[in-house]
C-alpha cells in the first residue's frame, strides 16, 4: 500500500505542477494576446477554464492525501485528552468522507461522465469531448478513496492499540 501510495503522490504532484505551468502560460498568452497584440485568443479562455477544473480536482485529491485539507477541528481539539475518542472520531470522518468520494464523486461524476461522452457534447473553441473534463470528477475521487483507505486502516490500527 505505501508502495502505491507514494507513487500516487508523485504522479499528482507533477500532475498538478504541470497542469498549473500550462495555467500560467495560457492566462499570460491570453493577457498578452488581448492587451498588446489587440486581438485576444480564442482558445485560450477554454483552457484555462478546463485547466482550473483539473487543477482543483487533482490538487483536492492530492491535498487529502498529504493530510492538508481545511478542516474545522473544534471537536477534535476538545478530544485531544481521550485518544481513543479522538481516534472514533476521526474513523466516523473518515466513513463520511469515503461515502461522499464514493457516491458522489465515483459514482455520480462517473456518470456525467459517461453521459455527456454518450451524448457527444465538445467545446466550442478547442473541440474536445466534454466528458473528458469531467473526467477529472471520478478520477480525483478515485484517488481520495484510495488516500481515505490508507488513513482509515492508519486509524483502526492506532484504535486496536489504544484499547488494549
Amino acid at each position: 500500500m505505501n508502495k502505491l501510495i507514494t507513487a500516487m503522490n508523485k504522479v499528482l504532484s507533477l500532475f498538478c505542477i504541470s497542469l498549473s505551468s500550462v495555467l500560467v502560460l495560457s492566462v499570460s498568452w491570453q493577457v498578452f494576446s488581448r492587451y498588446v497584440l489587440n486581438s485576444p485568443s480564442t482558445f485560450t479562455d477554454e483552457v484555462s477554464r478546463f485547466l482550473f477544473i483539473w487543477v482543483g480536482l487533482m490538487g483536492a485529491a492530492y491535498t487529502m492525501g498529504q493530510k492538508r485539507h481545511l478542516a474545522i477541528d473544534l471537536l477534535p481539539m476538545k478530544l485531544e485528552k481521550s485518544p481513543l475518542k479522538l481516534n472514533n472520531l476521526n474513523i466516523i470522518i473518515n466513513l463520511f468522507s469515503v461515502s461522499f468520494a464514493f457516491i458522489i464523486m465515483i459514482y455520480g461524476g462517473g456518470n456525467l461522465m459517461l453521459k455527456t461522452l454518450a451524448t457527444g457534447q465538445v467545446s466550442p473553441a478547442l473541440g474536445i469531448e466534454m466528458g473528458l473534463v469531467y473526467a477529472a470528477i471520478p478520477l480525483s475521487g478515485l484517488f481520495m478513496v484510495v488516500y481515505i483507505i490508507r488513513d482509515l486502516l492508519e486509524l483502526v490500527s492506532q484504535r486496536q492499540n489504544l484499547a488494549s
